[in-house]
């Protein structure tokens, strides 16, 4: 077994990672990393109703899908990642135990009674600090998971902090639990790194022919092209949710302006537009030009800054009007 711990921090590459250690290294691969603040969500999932959009674009937090399924999570500086990628066809829920034992094994020599409760959570007083997804992909298990030890609380609620009335659709969602960092649990203070040791040193315990990896520039390369060309595209982090609609709503000088939308493979279907402003011009070409349009802020303040919005809504900008489509 390879023990990998990575030395970026930006979550495209950590997750982009996973995908070449699992199509590309025949060894079985044991990996630790920390992202700075962003947002991974499942592979089923839609992510703008994951997410606090506005939040999200204020702090230029990226957001990322990743390959397996499962809830949205946030990550920061104290939230360590582990992941075992794996010789094994099997799909058998019982690897859940078997490959978050070394955490909860490092728990216990601290004095800290971890637990595995439901199907892939594990707790502490009942309390969820780490969530666990896995696939199977072409003989080979891929499972990892958070370990929630000193992460901002108020951050991660404020980022995963979505309006669930905007949204229909049939996407897999999150379920929020209560959670807590192990920091908080710990008799004496540990600083996270000697906690990413204690991890490392459990793994090497439990795996006898595990040994130390670090990447050569040839696979620090192939791991930069998929954060290119996938993990750090608006296409597979958006563009790939499921289909859905959305409704939005603004109050401005030109009265309220209401906006119902149908999205599918991260373009705009269909779209209609209700409300009490006066204009001048049929709203129905507004609706015409946008379907079509990629469902991306940037993409869709391009289309409404060449149309004659005073005239046909009243006074109202292309970014205050983008704001009842996200």
């Amino acid at each position: 077994m390879l023990c990998i711990i990575s030395k970026s921090n930006f979550a495209p590459f950590n997750i982009a990672t996973e995908e070449f250690i699992l199509k590309n290294l025949d060894q079985d691969v044991f990996l630790l990393y920390r992202n700075t603040p962003s947002i991974i969500v499942g592979k089923h999932q839609n992510t703008l109703s994951e997410i606090n959009y506005d939040y999200v674009r204020q702090h230029a937090i990226p957001v990322v899908r990743r390959m397996t399924g499962g809830g949205t999570v946030f990550h920061d500086m104290g939230n360590l990642n582990f992941c075992f990628i794996m010789q094994e066809i099997s799909n058998d829920a019982r690897s859940f135990e078997k490959y978050t034992l070394p955490v909860i094994s490092a728990l216990k020599s601290l004095g800290i009674d971890a637990r595995l409760e439901g199907r892939n959570d594990l707790t502490i007083n009942g309390l969820k600090f780490s969530g666990n997804a896995r696939g199977v992909f072409g003989g080979k298990v891929l499972q990892h998971g958070t370990i929630l030890y000193s992460s901002q609380m108020a951050d991660l609620s404020s980022a995963l902090q979505f309006n669930p009335l905007k949204f229909k659709d049939k996407a897999v969602k999150s379920i929020r639990a209560r959670v807590t960092n192990v920091c908080d649990h710990l008799s004496e203070p540990l600083e996270l790194d000697a906690f990413i040791a204690l991890i490392h040193n459990e793994v090497r315990s439990l795996f006898a022919d595990a040994v130390d990896h670090e990447f050569s520039s040839k696979e620090l390369d192939a791991i930069q092209e998929l954060v290119d060309s996938k993990y750090n595209t608006w296409e597979w982090n958006y563009g790939s949710s499921p289909k859905f609609n959305h409704r939005g709503a603004i109050r401005c000088t030109a009265g309220t302006i209401e906006i119902y939308t149908e999205i599918e493979k991260g373009r705009i279907a269909d779209i209609r537009v209700f409300g009490d402003f006066f204009g001048t011009r049929d709203p129905s070409e507004f609706e015409d030009a946008l379907k079509g349009t990629l469902h991306r802020e940037d993409e869709v303040i391009k289309v409404l800054e060449t149309m004659p919005l005073d005239e046909i809504f009243g006074l109202v900008t292309p970014l205050e009007l983008s704001k009842a489509l996200f």
